[in-house]
């Protein structure tokens, strides 16, 4: 079949990818000069089913009341005349229950745990490099009442295999050198020994390569203007430059697919939620983390990527704005400094901020839309990275009728 792909980023190309392997025709569509320019240009680096839990949870509504007099929180919610936002919001609250907040949790650590092998897979047989590094990840604490409820919330991934051990401060230390100058800053951390971290762009472009080589087309520079529909099926593709036409197509745009979606009648509940990164130099490899992993008490983001050290951080409720000031980075970098204060070159910051599709229950939506030949692979929020093998297998596995290798009924349209 000739399939056409709408999105290069990480979801875009990895289902190119699954998709030239079943040995079709594949097009992939970007207004981008290259892959991964958008979210899986600067993310958190971190391929981390330890940090599945999603963000709808019982605690959920206090933070984001309290972010709306507050400006020093790492969530920025600022209510807005945009309906969409009200209607997400709404529906957000609803999932704030324990038992949904489970659920939701539950599904994506067991999709973010299948993807993961899937990205070593390909990793190994396509011989990739993306500065891996599998050593784990560490959610560090500073305040022991939170350090006390981050263990508590391990237990319920513990039972579901996530293989993770609490540390105290020298065990953490002794695992991680690199956090000698913060023993007095912390209380301790949880080392979950599966995850990963590497760099989401390089394994995206690495990853590209090899589908051109596949014989697939990238239309690079190409805006997407129209989805023509005709019977309930897509006809064609309209972007500013050509007239595309397929047998299918996959929709992979990320926070700017309920944008395109919404022109066809498909209601699909994603919000853009902005954050933000900064890539810094390493100053001194003996001081920069090797491990990567989240300081959950400040919801700041690390990962070591070769010679760089990366910080991501906040969840900005600011619509589709992409723009960014070095004012917006100060907690991070702040952050940072109190834990490895020798570790990077920081005054010579990358400064980058992009929008994460989020849905209101946590799961991406994957696989069959109500218009018969349009696939649906949009709504992995922040977690994007650790998802994004395993969901386009799934999504391709679905259009060549075969059952996925996990259950997808918790990411079904309309759910």
């Amino acid at each position: 079949m000739k399939i056409v792909v709408l999105g290069a980023g990480l979801l875009g190309v990895t289902s190119a990818y699954y998709l030239a392997k079943e040995g079709h025709e594949v097009t992939v569509i970007d207004r981008r000069p290259e892959p991964a320019r958008e979210t899986s240009f600067a993310n958190a680096g971190l391929v981390t089913p330890g940090h599945a839990s999603s963000w709808a949870s019982p605690r959920a509504p206090f933070i984001l009341l309290k972010s709306l007099w507050r400006n020093d929180t790492s969530l920025r919610y600022r209510l807005k005349l945009d309906p969409r936002m009200w209607l997400w919001s709404l529906q957000f609250l609803r999932n704030c229950t324990q038992a949904r907040n489970r659920a939701a949790t539950l599904a994506k650590m067991k999709l973010c745990v299948y993807s993961k092998d899937e990205t070593n897979r390909i990793g190994l047989t396509e011989n990739l490099q993306w500065d891996r590094i599998a050593k784990g990840a560490l959610y560090l604490y500073s305040d022991a009442a939170h350090f006390r409820e981050g263990r508590e919330n391990m237990r319920f991934l513990a039972d579901q295999g996530v293989v993770s051990e609490v540390l105290d401060v020298d065990q953490l230390i002794a695992l991680e050198p690199a956090f000698a100058r913060a023993r007095d800053k912390l209380v301790g951390a949880v080392h979950t020994r599966d995850d990963e971290s590497g760099d989401a762009r390089k394994f995206t472009m690495g990853l590209a390569t090899r589908c051109q080589e596949m014989g697939v087309a990238f239309r690079f520079g190409e805006t997407i203007q129209e989805i023509d529909v005709t019977g309930r099926r897509v006809t064609r593709i309209a972007t500013d430059k050509a007239s595309i036409t397929g047998d299918a197509f996959v929709l992979a745009l990320g926070s700017y697919a309920p944008l395109l979606a919404r022109k066809i009648g498909l209601s699909l509940p994603i919000f853009p939620v902005k954050g933000y990164s900064v890539t810094l130099p390493v100053a001194d490899p003996a001081q920069a983390p090797t491990i990567g992993g989240v300081h959950e008490d400040h919801l700041v983001a690390f990962s070591r990527l070769g010679d760089r050290l990366r910080l991501t951080a906040t969840a900005d409720f600011a619509g589709y704005d992409t723009e960014f000031q070095p004012g917006h980075f100060a907690h991070m970098l702040r952050v940072a400094r109190e834990m490895f204060p020798e570790a990077a070159l920081y005054d010579r910051p990358d400064y980058w901020a992009c929008l994460r599709p989020m849905t209101p229950d946590g799961p991406p939506i994957m696989g069959e839309s109500p218009i018969a030949n349009l696939w649906l692979n949009v709504g992995h929020g922040h977690m994007g990275w650790t998802m994004a093998c395993g969901s386009s297998r799934i999504v391709v596995d679905r259009m060549a009728g075969r059952k996925p290798a996990i259950d997808d009924t918790p990411f079904r349209y309309g759910r």
